[in-house]
């Protein structure tokens, strides 16, 4: 199907960003939201009530692609309507419960259904996917994102640049694993482990969503996979205290308030990356490390945080690929169907690079 036409839904700071770099790469780009920003941007805005079935069915009649910047609760309702509209689907939800309803939905879909493009799951599973297949046979992939303040305060050494809904998510849903080649779930906040990168202490703890659906493909591939978050050392603790013994758990939507009042965000944050896998070549035993560390850079006509534009840039660098008839064009995509350099070749990608 030809594919020139997106509508954006949710225009925060990601969204408005991925959308800026769509229209950069050459989209006819239209804006969603319930309350627009007020900056001049270089793409059409129309305040749409995007929890309207009409209002989408509205919209979609006149697009080939939808990219869902919402909350994660939206998503399904977005994926069916753009499931019924036949046209493409992209999101960047953590959600295992949204992805495994588009999934179903995909076996049926005229347009490509592709949940699970950000930072993770998404480029994350695509670094990992690149490493087994340079393996003879690969025993372990171990995948870790932390998206951080650069100039942490507090004990916490946190502050909310993402999705309150996600974090929160993200650290009380279980987490699948492969672990000796067979799939299990585990307790959010677990594993602990320390890690360093460029001279940084940083501890890792299990979280839910990362892998997207690597488990499922590579088991009886690979032996061990798994994938945790990154924060500052001691911020597991305090996170298993908050939403554990004092039972905010319960109260995920106040959880999320409370968090993001005490943290909000910051414009200087850093996104480090830290993918290692062993596995044999020609018989001998090697291992495989992808670490980097990402900082904000000028793109799209001004400042981008590291969060903001490693999560648009990924999405996009997909939405790039299915446009130039490299990724498939409809069913259901697999992050790690995702070929590395190719991603890296896209204008988006090239970002990264």
């Amino acid at each position: 199907m030809t594919f020139s036409k997106i509508a954006v839904l949710g225009l925060g700071k990601v969204g408005t960003l991925a959308a800026r770099l769509l229209h950069d790469s050459g989209f006819v780009v239209t804006g969603h939201d319930v309350h627009p920003p007020s900056q001049d941007l270089p793409f059409a805005v129309t305040p749409t009530d995007v929890t309207l079935r009409s209002a989408l069915d509205a919209e979609f009649a006149q697009v080939d692609a939808v990219l869902s910047c919402l909350p994660f609760h939206l998503n399904v309702a977005v994926a069916n309507a753009a499931h019924a509209a036949g046209i493409h689907y992209f999101d960047l939800t953590e959600d295992v419960p949204t992805t495994e309803e588009i999934i179903k939905l995909s076996r049926t879909s005229k347009g490509l259904m592709a949940p699970q493009c950000g930072l993770a799951p998404g480029f994350i599973g695509i670094i990992g996917a690149d490493h087994i297949k340079k393996f003879d046979t690969c025993r372990s992939v171990r995948m870790r994102v932390g998206a951080l303040p650069q100039h942490p305060t507090g004990l916490m050494g946190y502050a909310f640049n993402w999705s309150p809904e996600g974090v929160v998510n993200e650290y009380l849903n279980d987490c699948e694993v492969l672990e000796e080649g067979k799939r299990k779930w585990l307790s959010s906040m677990e594993w602990l482990e320390d890690i360093y990168i460029d001279g940084m202490k940083l501890e890792a703890f299990t979280t839910s969503g990362g892998l997207g659906t690597m488990c499922e493909t590579y088991q009886g591939k690979v032996e061990n996979i798994d994938y945790k978050t990154m924060r500052y050392p001691g911020h597991a603790k305090l996170m298993n205290f908050f939403f554990h013994e004092l039972l905010m758990r319960e109260n995920r939507e106040l959880a999320g308030r409370i968090l993001v009042n005490a943290k909000p965000p910051v414009e200087d944050d850093v996104v480090y990356i830290h993918v290692a896998s062993e596995g044999n070549i020609d018989g001998h035993l090697q291992r495989k490390e992808f670490v980097r560390s990402y900082r904000p850079i000028e793109v799209a006509g001004g400042k981008q945080t590291a969060i903001a534009w490693t999560t648009a840039g990924s999405v996009v660098a997909i939405i790039e690929l299915v446009r130039s008839q490299k990724l498939p064009s409809s069913g259901f995509l697999k992050q790690e169907n995702v070929d590395l350099n190719s991603f890296l070749s896209t204008k988006a990608g090239a970002l990264y690079a």
